[in-house]
């Protein structure tokens, strides 16, 4: 796990991410995961699993076990149906956010929830600032155009988060999304000793002088105004970390 990166820039192009198309899953692994193994990616900070999944109609991952981590599952397109132990039920749809805390152990299933249509999206793990807690879920919609062209608090800490609207989670790692339209420009402020992670769902941004596409991203430190301009229609995921 990279901690407190010394560089300021951190990139990571779509096509050196991991990659395996099981027929009924076509994966890509941000950071080492499952039979994807690379010592000088094993996550940024907290975060710790970032996979974008493809995966056909009616299929998907049967009940798995998970234990101490935050999972935050990213509906781009199709819906994503979850099952777990503690009774939680829920779909999942384009913009939509789940959030499940492992805490002392739970079991799960994620399935797509059509026969017809594939579902795409992304799965994240991030390691909690709180062990030992009783497993929970939650997921909430986002409506889109809430979230155009500037970012918007999805996930955050437990207790803050739900302040501005967010899901909860147990660690110390806020989430903002936002739809970013050619031309159009955000800009986020980092707190000192705190670094950034920038997901590239879709589209072409510029960021500190370097341009990245889709499925790219790049983890940012010692820098205090993060601004990031779309050179065309784009959708990103930003994570700021302790």
């Amino acid at each position: 796990m990279q901690t407190k990166p010394t560089k300021t820039l951190l990139i990571r192009r779509s096509e050196e991410r991991g990659h395996f198309d099981h027929g009924w899953l076509n994966t890509y692994h941000t950071f080492s995961f499952a039979g994807y193994y690379d010592l000088d990616w094993m996550g940024f900070r907290a975060l710790r699993v970032l996979n974008e999944d493809r995966v056909q109609p009616g299929e998907g991952f049967e009940r798995h076990p998970h234990h101490e981590m935050e999972i935050i599952s990213y509906g781009i397109s199709g819906r994503l149906a979850h099952v777990d132990s503690t009774g939680a039920r829920g779909t999942i749809c384009r913009g939509d956010i789940q959030v499940m805390s492992a805490g002392t152990g739970l079991t799960h299933s994620e399935f797509n929830a059509s026969n017809h249509e594939p579902v795409h999206f992304i799965q994240i793990w991030v390691l909690p600032n709180r062990r030992e807690v009783a497993p929970r879920y939650d997921q909430r919609q986002y409506l889109l155009e809430n979230r155009t062209d500037k970012l918007v608090p999805l996930v955050g800490p437990l207790g803050a988060a739900e302040q501005q609207g967010a899901l909860g989670i147990y660690a110390d790692c806020w989430l903002y999304g936002t739809l970013l339209t050619a031309g159009n420009s955000v800009t986020h402020k980092l707190k000192p000793d705190r670094a950034a992670w920038l997901h590239v769902i879709k589209g072409e941004i510029g960021v500190l002088g370097e341009t990245l596409k889709t499925g790219d991203a790049i983890g940012i430190a010692q820098i205090d105004d993060l601004t990031i301009t779309a050179a065309a229609d784009s959708e990103l995921l930003l994570f700021d970390l302790d």
